[in-house]
């Protein structure tokens, strides 16, 4: 879905964060953006080894 956005979306994107949350706040939030994401990756990647196991030792029965 963020794929097709383009460059002139995300620069869109970019002053529209940059107007809500200020130069101040930006980084901030930005850095608790990126610890998200880092977060759900990590995450979705335990389920996706989790379930990749189970149908390993089903296929091993």
């Amino acid at each position: 879905m963020l794929g097709n956005i383009g460059f002139p979306g995300l620069i869109l994107i970019l002053v529209l964060a940059l107007i809500i949350f200020g130069p101040k706040k930006l980084p901030e939030v930005g850095r608790a953006f990126g610890e998200t994401l880092k977060e759900f990756k990590r995450s979705t990647q335990g389920l996706t080894n989790d379930l990749l196991d189970e149908k390993e030792e089903k296929k091993s029965n």
